[in-house]
């Protein structure tokens, strides 16, 4: 190793160019640039590579998040050790090797040889995967940047003292990658195809990493000028510094995973959506690791307490307005947040010396954010509670929180202020659950109360342990008080929040997935007397698409007076078991075993236990699932598999279409449910049909004259191996032939999130 080291020292030219400092600083530069594009392109590629292994649940990203910070705390962890432990002239040799066996292993994809995952939480599974498929690259890549912020530190740049402004080098890198995923390179390049490219990248960069290393190796023979290279020796940074770089890293990465989970509960689990956050999150270390921050941190100071208050009020309102008034004031508060916290720590940052400790803690405090938003937090809550505690948590992050903690008074005051709100906010709630409260107001009182606790905290800023108190106490109150319904169960899996409500008149019982309803069975008729038998309601009611589709696939298959085969993917409340009979066989695919648990209660729901008692459950991903079904099993097979208003991709492709029509009979019905509030599913369910030769296919917009939980507005995607199977659906009054569509169909290999958002709302 030292011949060789030897060599590059004695190499006059790497001599010349480290005396350049243009060449210096654009080589360095350059390096951090395609490292942080790499690292941050690499997410999205597999996390939309193992994607439909797992049905498309938001915890995918989630968990993927914290397998990429652990991982990046480790790249973090192998640099400071390097730097320490290593000698400088030995150190870039070491770290070229490893990017030369990292590489060894690209391009990356699934492990050929991984089993499906099991049935339920499949945390350890998805980890497993990341680890084998994607974990050495990304662990290499890792390393780079305090490795090569270290190096440029011990060059004879003028700014060489103060390296961190590298850091918005490699940020814009990472914000460039992401941004730069879902709108170019999803909708254009296939996955294999984004994978080639990726490894050409790699190895581009590992070369750029070794011209580094020379320069670095060059200057350090040739000597740095006195004053410039220089660097003082390095003391570990004292607990109360560490452990204050730790809580300013936790709070923000938390926010990131718990704010994404969120968003894309009701849209969709996918990288377009995966990237926002995440984009902004980077984008705050742009604007702040600078001399001059971008943005004035004092108005940023006075307006967080309002956005923390803005996007809790909305949390507290149900239905869309609520979840529009959330989101958006959301993106806002996590961004504010997310800024105050990292300025912190750029105020709070060590001499050159002990850069590479500072990017191990601030790593370290990432992995612990992550780890509680994505693996602790849903084993805590049953909601996702964790998003409005974190943004309270961003509150403490302020500067001026430390000092005013030291005044005992203020803080006793403080916590009494906090006490008393909370104690009211818990009275009120108790008088509502007793039914002393009036309807009307019972329905407002979360809204108002969280209107109240927020106007305190805003006018509480300039003290700001009762800014807190009161912000603390404004989140308890959100789940303390009802709005619209309240909520009998709740339970949280690793596929998200199940919610089952009341409607406060107690006419209704709604089964919630986020925030959409995924069945409903009225418990009282309009008299108030007990209804006799279950009725199926929202989009399964005697009127909809799916429930005339089962007397259109009787009559297809010639059963009207025999059994028919039944299959629905997404068990909900098992509404649609009503519209059996009984020498029917209905067999329904459920990925998430708690839903199987909600619908099967009898003290829940009616729907399994009075109209189908006997029926099947299949547990797993229907694509999984369904594949070990013979052909030609079923006369009407519905595909009816949400999350939230987030629809698993991976069941709206040209493979999976396929799949579907393999296991229907010659004359049998396929119903896919593509009702979104966020995207056009319904073109590319059209698109995907008309891209399989002899399918026809028929599309259904269901608009009953009284919507509401009975009856809501649905769309629904017909199709049939068979023209004369659709006859029947075609004489539908809402019903009509899918023509060829100018939308390009998904595959397993493509898919267009972005598309699909613009097209639904280009036409509201």
């Amino acid at each position: 190793m030292n011949a060789v080291v030897g060599t590059l020292r004695s190499l006059a030219r790497w001599r010349a160019l480290a005396q350049d400092k243009a060449v210096l600083l654009f080589a360095f530069a350059g390096a951090l640039f395609l490292s942080a594009l790499l690292l941050f392109s690499v997410q999205p590629i597999f996390a939309k590579m193992v994607l439909p292994k797992l049905g498309g649940s938001p915890s995918v990203w989630a968990v993927s998040m914290v397998f990429f910070q652990a991982l990046l705390f480790a790249g973090y962890c192998y640099a400071h050790l390097l730097g320490r432990w290593v000698e400088p002239h030995q150190a870039p040799l070491v770290h070229f090797c490893l990017l030369g066996f990292a590489a060894l292993v690209l391009p990356f994809g699934l492990p050929a040889y991984a089993a499906d995952p099991p049935a339920g939480d499949a945390y350890l599974w998805l980890l497993g995967v990341l680890a084998v498929g994607v974990g050495a690259p990304f662990f290499a890549l890792s390393g780079n940047a305090p490795l090569l912020q270290a190096w440029f530190a011990r060059t004879g740049h003028r700014q060489a003292a103060d390296p961190y402004f590298l850091y918005g080098a490699s940020n814009l890198g990472s914000l460039i990658a992401l941004l730069a995923y879902p709108v170019l390179v999803e909708p254009t390049l296939g996955l294999a195809t984004q994978s080639r490219l990726w490894t050409a990248a790699f190895v581009l960069l590992g070369l750029m990493v070794g011209v580094c290393g020379a320069l670095a190796l060059a200057q350090q023979a040739e000597g740095s000028p006195a004053g410039e290279g220089a660097q003082p020796a390095w003391t570990p940074a004292a607990w109360s510094e560490k452990l204050a770089w730790l809580a300013l890293a936790a709070v923000p990465s938390g926010l990131l995973v718990a704010f994404t989970s969120y968003v894309t509960t009701d849209i969709a689990s996918a990288p377009f959506l995966w990237v926002i956050p995440l984009a902004i999150y980077l984008t705050t270390f742009i604007l702040v690791f600078r001399d001059q921050p971008a943005i004035p941190h004092r108005p940023l100071l006075l307006v967080q307490p309002l956005l923390v208050g803005v996007t809790v009020l909305g949390l507290s309102v149900s239905g869309n307005t609520g979840w529009v008034m959330a989101t958006l004031a959301g993106f806002a508060a996590f961004f504010v947040a997310t800024m105050v916290c990292h300025k912190q720590l750029y105020d709070l940052r060590p001499r050159a010396s002990g850069l590479t400790e500072f990017y191990l803690w601030m790593s370290l405090g990432g992995v612990i954010g992550g780890v509680f938003a994505a693996l602790l937090a849903p084993q805590i809550f049953t909601t996702i509670f964790e998003f409005p505690l974190l943004l309270v948590a961003g509150l403490a992050c302020r500067p001026g929180v430390r000092a005013a903690l030291a005044d005992r008074a203020e803080a006793r005051d403080a916590a009494a202020t906090g006490l008393v709100m909370l104690g009211l906010a818990g009275a009120f709630a108790l008088s509502i659950r007793s039914g002393l409260v009036p309807e009307f107001v019972a329905t407002a009182a979360a809204p108002l109360v969280i209107l109240v606790l927020a106007i305190l905290a805003v006018g509480s800023m300039r003290r700001p342990l009762h800014m807190l108190a009161l912000s603390a106490a404004m989140g308890v109150a959100l789940f303390l008080l009802p709005a619209g319904v309240t909520y009998s169960h709740s339970e949280r899996s690793f596929f998200g929040v199940h919610r089952v409500a009341t409607t406060l008149d107690g006419s209704m019982r709604l089964l919630m997935h986020g925030t959409t309803v995924h069945g409903a069975e009225r418990l009282k008729t309009a008299s108030g007397e007990a209804v006799a038998a279950p009725l199926p309601a929202t989009y399964y009611h005697p009127g909809s698409p799916m429930a005339r589709g089962v007397e259109a696939a009787r009559i297809a298959a010639g059963r009207g007076g025999g059994s028919l085969r039944v299959g629905i993917v997404g068990l909900g409340t098992g509404s649609l078991a009503c519209y059996s009979r009984p020498s029917d066989t209905w067999r329904f695919y459920e990925i998430d075993p708690v839903v199987v648990r909600l619908a099967r209660d009898p003290r829940l729901f009616s729907f399994l236990a009075r109209c189908r008692p006997d029926a099947d459950v299949v547990v797993g991903d229907a694509r999984i699932t369904l594949a070990r079904e013979p052909a030609g099993a079923f006369d009407y097979l519905v595909i009816d598999a949400f999350s939230s208003d987030s629809v698993p991709t991976h069941l709206l492709t040209r493979e999976a279409l396929q799949l579907y029509l393999d296991k229907l009979a010659p004359d049998g019905l396929l119903a896919l449910h593509v009702s979104n509030r966020h995207l056009d599913l319904a073109s590319v369910a059209g698109a995907v049909a008309r891209s399989i030769p002899g399918v026809s296919a028929a599309f259904v917009h269901d608009r009953p004259n009284a919507t509401g939980f009975d009856r809501a507005v649905s769309q629904v995607v017909l199709a049939a191996k068979s023209p004369a199977a659709l006859e029947g659906v075609l004489r539908w009054h809402d019903a009509k032939r899918v023509e060829a569509a100018a939308v390009r169909p998904w595959t397993d290999d493509f898919s267009d999130i972005v598309g699909a958002i613009v097209r639904r709302y280009g036409r509201r």
